[in-house]
């Protein structure tokens, strides 16, 4: 294993300097590995490292044999039985990832997160494992790239983690545009076909026999009718049964695809012949903005996604009345498509320590956050004295927010510390630094030292920290080192961080040394993990739907007020008349700014948040509102094909010198 030395200063001689510290003259070998780290992407530091067996790696954190379904060489599913076994093992110390409001380039909290699970496991003799979502082929194909951290801190393979995996995202949509069909199919028989028909066809007579699907007696109990035998049901009983009456334009379930297909944003469905002219207007979403991946996420056994998978709301009927996955019948179809997804894949790091990978909702559409059944098998498997460490998507006031108030209530887990990843780039934006472009050079200002723009710029990360003190859980800020910062840069950074209540604030070099150059905040975020923890959710899920949402926007974002349109407070009325108005709030909002318009840089103060719509995730479990013109479709990101795996290091080239 090579060894690897940070130097500071950059250029040919910091090169010559570190290599006059050697006590012999670099071999040939030794020059070309120099030149390797200097001009290697991603993906080729990835290639340049054969990955252990998996089956290898399993038998090393504990696993059983037959708690593994082995993928090839490099990855594996991992049996939820695992949970069953170790039910009595003391759960490990449970650490958040999040971010302060990102550039387009990101910030690196994935090679944050993976930066400092190998620091543990690699450095300090720690157990300690990664919990990561699984990226999207939307964004893997367009300018932000995958998402498998950078540089030396990356899991691998990471092609394997990037495109298609065990095939979860598959999975999601193949049961996502089922229910879909699903809705149509039924719109179509119920508008061409009597009671007598629908009902036949929904309980027919197989082998000289008529019964009742589990299902189906389900269905019947909703409505009140206790009879057992198809044949007494009466005509009245006939048509309750076997009409759902779906009100086509209120119709909320979309088909979906893993691609950013722009064209597929608005479609109309129905045209063939065959529809007999049912002709309407839908839309296709990318497919980890489904409502079966937010509840990938947040399930805790099978039992208990399946029970969700039924609960979805698609539509309402003709009587404003919720219409459900289960009242369509399809509940079990849609389980048996997400039985083998609902096992977390086990990876490993550059440096060979575990990883989870498992599902991948968006933050600012959906909650942003990996799997609670990765997260609790990996707290078993690490030991008391372990840690689990998860990342949140986007800035603390999206993907940390959701983490506490929709993940923590699902799963019941408390965190211990939160680790709150900064650059000097985004700082420097938000004090005023001219826009940042994915795929564009820096300008000057990112690249030279610039302290007043800097000092402008922490009122961000202030107000992060700030945020995460809501919820009283110590934080840690982790300064994702580049190098075009400087000393003075790096060092007023963490001065204003630890000024204005970080626990700790720690300049990391893991992108270009691995785990070594994360130690320093493994060891600090050790230390926050012993702190006194009196960790809060924001607010009682008994309060109002409009009264949660406002405590967010004030109390998070920094707004004046909020402001519901007509369509919004409508929606929201009718969810209260539900029965939903308990469910916890997943706000939809640009994660450009604390505000609702991404080019309001910094802490914008005296805005008014405008939710235009609010829609429920009644299987996942929360009322999502839409803030100003948010969009749920995501088809739309830039496509740039391969040419990410390049751009990704070309902005971190760090000088690593390799003996």
């Amino acid at each position: 294993m090579p060894c690897f030395l940070w130097c500071p200063h950059g250029g040919v001689a910091s090169i010559c300097c570190c290599f006059a510290l050697c006590r012999r003259p670099p071999k040939l070998r030794e020059i070309s590995w120099l030149l390797f780290v200097f001009f290697s992407s991603d993906i080729e530091i990835s290639r340049a490292q054969s990955p252990k067996a998996v089956d290898v790696l399993a038998k090393e954190i504990g696993l059983l044999t037959d708690e593994v379904e082995i993928y090839g060489q490099t990855k594996a599913k991992v049996r939820l039985s695992l949970l069953e076994r170790l039910k009595d093992q003391p759960d490990g110390k449970y650490v958040l990832v999040a971010g302060i409001t990102p550039t387009p380039l990101g910030e690196g909290k994935s090679t944050v997160t993976i930066g400092l699970v190998q620091a543990l496991t690699a450095h300090l003799n720690i157990n300690s494992f990664a919990c990561l979502r699984q990226p999207s082929q939307g964004p893997t194909f367009g300018v932000k790239g995958g998402a498998a951290g950078g540089g030396y801190a990356q899991v691998i393979p990471m092609e394997e983690f990037n495109l298609h995996l065990t095939g979860d995202i598959h999975a999601i949509t193949a049961a996502n545009n089922l229910l879909a069909a699903a809705i149509d199919a039924r719109i179509l028989h119920e508008n061409t076909q009597s009671d007598k028909a629908l009902y036949n066809r929904l309980v027919p007579v197989v082998n000289g026999v008529r019964g009742f699907s589990a299902i189906q007696f389900a269905r019947l109990r909703r409505l009140g009718i206790s009879k057992t035998d198809p044949g007494t049901l009466t005509e009245e009983e006939i048509n309750k049964f076997a009409r759902l009456d779906i009100d086509p334009s209120t119709i909320t379930w979309q088909r979906v695809v893993d691609t950013n297909d722009r064209f597929l944003r608005k479609i109309t469905v129905g045209q063939a012949n065959t529809e007999k002219g049912f002709v309407r207007q839908a839309q296709f979403d990318i497919a980890v903005a489904s409502e079966i991946m937010a509840i990938l996420a947040l399930t805790t056994s099978l039992q208990d996604m399946k029970e969700r998978l039924g609960k979805m709301v698609v539509a309402n009927d003709k009587k404003g009345e919720p219409v459900t996955a289960e009242d369509l019948g399809v509940t079990g179809a849609l389980a048996v498509l997400m039985k083998d997804a609902i096992k977390p894949t086990l990876m490993q790091t550059l440096e060979g320590t575990p990883v989870f990978v498992h599902a991948g909702p968006f933050a600012n559409i959906a909650h942003g956050n990996s799997s609670v059944l990765a997260d609790k098998i990996a707290l078993k498997l690490v030991g008391e004295k372990g840690f689990v460490v998860t990342e949140a998507g986007f800035g603390a006031d999206i993907g940390m927010e959701k983490f506490f108030n929709i993940k923590c209530r699902a799963s019941g887990l408390v965190p211990s510390v939160v680790v709150l990843v900064a650059t000097v780039r985004a700082l420097k934006m938000h004090g005023g630094g001219p826009n940042v472009t994915a795929g564009a050079p820096l300008k000057k200002e990112y690249t030279e030292e610039n302290l007043q723009l800097v000092a402008d710029g922490c009122c961000n990360l202030q107000k992060q920290i700030q945020i995460t003190q809501l919820f009283g859980v110590p934080v840690v800020v982790a300064l994702n080192v580049f190098k075009t910062d400087s000393p003075a840069e790096i060092d007023l950074v963490c001065k204003i961080a630890k000024r204005s209540g970080a626990f700790d604030a720690v300049p990391c070099d893991h992108w270009s040394a691995g785990g070594r150059g994360a130690v320093k905040l493994a060891q600090a975020v050790e230390r926050a993990a012993n702190q006194k923890n009196g960790f809060k959710y924001l607010y009682s899920l008994e309060l109002p739907v409009v009264e949660k949402i406002r405590i967010i926007a004030q109390k998070v974002y920094g707004a004046q007020d909020i402001e519901l349109s007509p369509t919004a407070q409508s929606q929201v009325d009718r969810y209260t008349r539900q029965g939903f108005g308990n469910l916890p709030i997943c706000m939809a909002k640009t994660h450009l700014s604390l505000s609702h318009q991404p080019e309001r840089k910094g802490v914008p103060t005296g805005f008014i948040l405008p939710i235009s719509d609010v829609r429920a995730s009644i299987g996942a479990g929360f009322i999502y509102p839409l803030v100003g013109t948010v969009s749920t479709e995501k088809m739309n990101l830039q496509v740039h094909c391969l040419s990410l795996f390049k751009l990704q290091s070309v902005n971190n080239c760090s000088y690593v010198i390799v003996f």
